[in-house]
């Protein structure tokens, strides 16, 4: 009945989507991206602050081959709905690189996560990294024009209610 329960469509919205975007650092571009969740009821007044720290903790920067991308996110008692928002930078600004404490990424795409359950994030990473090794992604994010153009490539790429209902197990 609802077409919230396919789960995609409640993800990435054209409201979330700042194309282009301008930022003068990493926490600039967080704090751009979690104003925007926060207007929306996404998430909680404390998401920023504890994103920007959990940041400075456990950097969030993909050294992607295509196009550099960051997946900064605050635990889920910060959290009052699902959503993902994407900023699409006009120059790259440096993140930490995940997993490598003295590593950094230059960023042109951001994806703030706000998700209320910790098993989800977990597959939405999963399934966000995935998306992202899919050849051609995230030069089209990246040469995307309108939020719109962003929300089709995230519905077209991002399989998340098949993930939910395989969650039982992979036999491939």
């Amino acid at each position: 009945m609802d077409e919230r329960s396919k789960g995609q469509d409640e993800w990435v919205r054209e409201d979330l989507v700042v194309v282009p975007m301008r930022a003068e650092s990493a926490a600039d571009a967080i704090s751009q991206l979690g104003a925007r969740l926060e207007a929306g009821g996404f998430v909680k007044p404390t998401w920023v602050q504890a994103a920007l720290e959990r940041e400075k903790v456990f950097a969030t920067g993909l050294p992607t081959p295509e196009v550099g991308v960051a997946i900064p996110h605050a635990d889920v008692e910060h959290v009052s709905r699902q959503a993902i928002a994407v900023g699409v930078l006009e120059e790259p600004v440096e993140f930490g690189e995940m997993g490598n404490p003295d590593g950094s990424v230059p960023v042109r795409i951001v994806c703030a996560l706000a998700v209320a359950q910790s098993d989800l994030l977990v597959t939405l990473l999963q399934r966000l990294v995935e998306m992202f090794q899919t050849p051609g992604v995230l030069r089209r994010i990246a040469g995307a024009r309108t939020p719109a153009e962003v929300v089709d490539i995230f519905r077209q790429h991002l399989r998340f209610e098949e993930a939910e209902s395989q969650d039982a197990g992979n036999r491939s």
